[in-house]
């Protein structure tokens, strides 16, 4: 049986006391950066494997953040998670990831389980909790951020969606289209979709033109969504020259259902996106979409998690920067 390396070892491969190797991996945000690197590269080297319990016990803390988000099955989630994790990695910490496919009750039941097992911060998405939930983060008594949304009862950091919505409504309008329907994700116990189609009405209101129902489809955040949204859409009696759906997934689906149905885009129909997903590029024509820095938003949400685990005072508020992003998708409303 191989023995067990001990602290000691540890801290002579990395050439600094037992006390900064025990701070590294009990209280790491205390430790310089560098520092910090040399003590994880050697636990690396080693294997070193501390005693999980016995940290707690000595800092309180588990060295663990829960992060809960609405499903797995997207990338756009995945990418900011990663970069939270890589993160969090870096200085100690592992990341906790559960889903809850947009069921209240599910996260409820889920935050619960990861407070038991005594996260030291949590990562929750959007705005939409049960009220149960936010009794228990009012008594819990440590961090919690809220992503991809802002509200003021917790510390916040993600975008303004009907700001986003309206950025890609009015390039639409600047192309001159005028009957603009939306494909979008379902609504119940999702902030960020009914957010985005607000600011679609916003912008069109400002030009004196309304969003109504025959142009409105709430569909699954996915491929087959956004062929449905796409048919439904067309089957108006007076189809819309141009569309913005709520994500990528569902405007790729849209584009791809539209040229099935043999309609051009974007000579006859125009297609915008959200998130700057990678198959926006890939597609033909490339989607017009607006771009989310979802990376920065998962490693600006655990530099704050840091923090506010620290002690650390953190911002109420963080909304991250968008842009437009135009390709073949759009161009002025055609002949059908």
């Amino acid at each position: 049986m191989n023995q067990r390396i001990t602290l000691e070892e540890v801290s002579q491969a990395a050439g600094v006391s037992t006390a900064t190797v025990s701070r590294v991996l009990s209280r790491p945000e205390l430790v310089r950066a560098s520092t910090r690197e040399r003590v994880m590269a050697a636990v690396r080297q080693l294997d070193y494997q501390p005693d999980a319990a016995a940290r707690a016990l000595a800092s309180g803390r588990t060295h663990t953040v829960g992060c809960v988000i609405p499903t797995l099955d997207h990338a756009i989630f995945a990418r900011s998670t990663q970069a939270m994790q890589t993160t969090l990695a870096r200085a100690g910490y592992q990341l906790l990831v559960a889903s809850h496919e947009y069921d209240p009750a599910i996260e409820l039941e889920v935050v619960r389980v990861l407070q038991q097992r005594g996260v030291d911060a949590l990562v929750l998405v959007g705005t939409d909790h049960a009220s149960g939930l936010w009794r228990m983060l009012r008594v819990w008594g440590k961090p919690t951020l809220l992503t991809w949304s802002c509200e003021p009862r917790l510390p916040s950091i993600g975008f303004d969606n009907e700001a986003a919505a309206r950025m890609a409504t009015e390039h639409l309008l600047a192309l001159g289209h005028q009957r603009i329907g939306v494909i979008s994700g379902l609504t119940s116990h999702n902030d960020r979709a009914r957010s985005r189609i607000e600011g679609v009405r916003q912008a069109l209101k400002r030009v004196g033109l309304k969003l109504p129902p025959s142009l409105l489809s709430e569909q699954i955040f996915n491929l087959n969504g956004g062929r449905s949204g796409l048919r439904a859409l067309m089957g108006a009696r007076q189809p819309p020259t141009a569309i913005f759906c709520g994500n990528d997934l569902l405007a790729a689906g849209a584009l791809l259902e539209a040229q099935r149905l043999g309609l051009g885009v974007p000579r006859q129909l125009s297609i915008c996106g959200m998130d700057n997903h990678e198959l926006a590029e890939a597609l033909n024509p490339g989607l017009t979409t607006i771009h989310l820095p979802t990376q920065d938003l998962g490693r600006i949400t655990a530099q704050s998690v840091l923090s506010a685990i620290a002690g650390d005072a953190i911002a109420a508020q963080s909304l991250l920067p968008f842009e437009l992003v135009v390709r073949g998708s759009t161009a002025p409303p055609g002949r059908r």
